[in-house]
């Protein structure tokens, strides 16, 4: 039996990857500091404000129900000294996804959270090869790499440099993570997530704050949108992470589509699906200081060593993030990034 401590799993990311890893034949486990999801009905998203028990940008707006076929649900915040140590004695896991982070938006990438989460983490994994622990997934981010150099980044030879102190905590993790399991003997790979959007995304992130504008009747005032990105659909992210756990893959693996798109190109796309493409106003903010040209994942360790290519194209995935946000139109007056 492949058992599965899955945490953030009411999360953007791992609310996802519940079903796709009980596909894969694990038996889920699924953490939430969060009140727990009801049975036969959406997860509640009860919880404190706080730096709670969450997967990287933001919760998903539902989460798989409470009694779903090979699915256990466990309430505990990881940031508690002895709650990783308890949980993992409770369920006995073989495999660790770990996808919870402190996540609130505009203010993970300088937050001090991100130390207590690299300590979090660490108490969490070593409790997992302490209790028999064979194979363990972390979640990493493309603001590992060096952003001075623009281009196509490869995970064992482009260059690592954090501009801020997310990035530094997720590299930090890494790197001390690899070596220990190393060390015991557990199979370690860790997921670098490059640009994603989804249902439930928070609503001044890019796809979102354009497409409630348009769908509004608004305009949605953007950057000059030269920027090249590397953009994955939330589900697609979650089916990646799935797949690498469920691999023999060790080391970093790119999560993104390995392919190079304009903001610009985005934003088309959004508000052509919210019906609206002349309501963009490109160039009408200043692109943000200093960012990258271009910041786009070499995909073939994925494609070719895990075995997994998206789903849906970044049209398809566009779509669907519009029409959640139709279904929850409101008044704006927010920025488009």
């Amino acid at each position: 039996m492949k058992r599965v401590l899955l945490t953030g799993a009411s999360g953007f990311i791992g609310s996802q990857a519940v079903g796709l890893l009980v596909q894969r034949g694990f038996e889920v486990h699924a953490v939430s500091s969060r009140e727990l999801p009801a049975a036969g009905g959406p997860g509640g998203r009860g919880g404190s404000d706080g730096p709670v028990c969450r997967s990287d940008f933001g919760p998903e707006p539902s989460v798989p129900a409470a009694g779903q076929s090979g699915v256990s649900w466990h309430r505990a915040d990881l940031l508690v000294q002895d709650a990783a140590m308890a949980l993992v004695e409770r369920v006995q896991p073989t495999h660790l996804l770990h996808l919870a982070w402190y996540a609130e938006h505009g203010r993970f990438w300088t937050s001090t959270e991100n130390l207590c989460w690299v300590e979090a983490s660490l108490r969490l994994l070593r409790a997992f090869g302490e209790a028999g622990g064979e194979r363990a997934v972390m979640a990493g981010t493309c603001a590992e790499y060096d952003w001075s150099v623009s281009g196509r980044y490869v995970e064992e030879s482009s260059r690592l440099a954090p501009r801020t102190l997310y990035g530094a905590s997720k590299h930090a993790l890494e790197s001390v993570a690899r070596a220990w399991c190393e060390q015991v003997g557990i199979s370690f790979a860790w997921g670098r997530i490059f640009f994603l959007h989804g249902p439930g995304e928070h609503p001044e992130r890019l796809v979102p704050s354009v497409a409630r504008a348009v769908l509004s009747g608004e305009p949605a005032p953007c950057s000059h949108g030269r920027q090249l990105r590397d953009f994955l659909y939330s589900a697609d992210v979650a089916g990646a992470f799935a797949a690498l756990l469920d691999s023999p893959v060790v080391g970093p693996v790119n999560i993104g589509s390995g392919e190079p798109v304009s903001v610009a190109e985005v934003v088309r796309l959004v508000a052509a699906a919210a019906g609206g493409p002349q309501l963009v106003r490109l160039g009408a903010l200043a692109a943000r200081e200093g960012e990258p040209a271009e910041l786009v994942g070499d995909a073939a360790r994925l494609r070719e060593q895990v075995g997994w290519t998206p789903r849906l194209t970044l049209s398809q995935g566009l779509e669907r993030s519009v029409a959640w946000w139709r279904e929850r139109r409101e008044p704006v007056g927010g920025r488009a990034g």
